[in-house]
């Protein structure tokens, strides 16, 4: 009787973390200044190369039912590769919002990062651990219009490492869907929702 009393409090207070949006910094005129939305590739600290390009790939599904018109990511790395020195891969930080803005027409331009991505496999334990950022800037002016970040945990227990690795597979994408939604819940709606 005593562990359900224990049990009750934890499992609210985990409930409780999970409900918060994540924290973000958004100017007071946004609205009117942003329309079309450059995604740029993902600056990927971790060794994950599948989480950050699935990263991306639901960045970009999330902002066109967000209101904002798609623009493919084929053409950005295109153009990002011609500012970048002919490598797509190379850091975000060598290229400004004011030269992308210049050659794709766009209003602003995104930067995300992966600073976590990791699922470390014991006996019967799997923790998930995502780590993300993003920001959005101006392709005017270079100045920050939103940012906000989110960091997702997920633990997984079974009763062999098979059944943990299996579950832990299931997990990693749902965590990435999520952190890419707390992230971009802060994101007001674009122009395709509220025109």
């Amino acid at each position: 009787m005593v562990w359900k009393k224990a049990v009750l409090p934890i499992m609210l207070c985990l409930f409780a973390g999970c409900s918060f949006r994540a924290p973000h910094v958004i100017v007071p005129d946004y609205a009117k200044t942003t329309r079309l939305v450059a995604l740029m590739p993902v600056e990927n600290k971790t060794s994950d190369g599948v989480a950050a390009q699935m990263l991306r790939e639901k960045m970009l599904e999330e902002l066109y039912f967000k209101g904002y018109p798609k623009i493919p990511l084929d053409l950005i790395d295109r153009q990002f590769s011609k500012l970048g020195g002919g490598d797509a891969k190379a850091p975000q930080g060598n290229v400004s919002p004011q030269s992308m803005g210049e050659l794709l027409k766009v209003d602003a331009v995104m930067y995300c990062t992966l600073s976590a991505s990791e699922t470390p496999i014991y006996i019967l334990y799997a923790p998930t651990s995502l780590a993300m950022s993003c920001e959005l800037r101006s392709a005017k002016t270079g100045e920050m219009l939103w940012k906000s970040r989110c960091d997702i945990r997920e633990r997984n227990f079974g009763y062999s490492r098979l059944d943990v690795e299996r579950k832990a597979a299931k997990v990693y994408e749902a965590a990435i869907q999520e952190a890419v939604h707390k992230v971009l819940e802060t994101l007001p709606d674009g122009p395709d929702l509220t025109g």
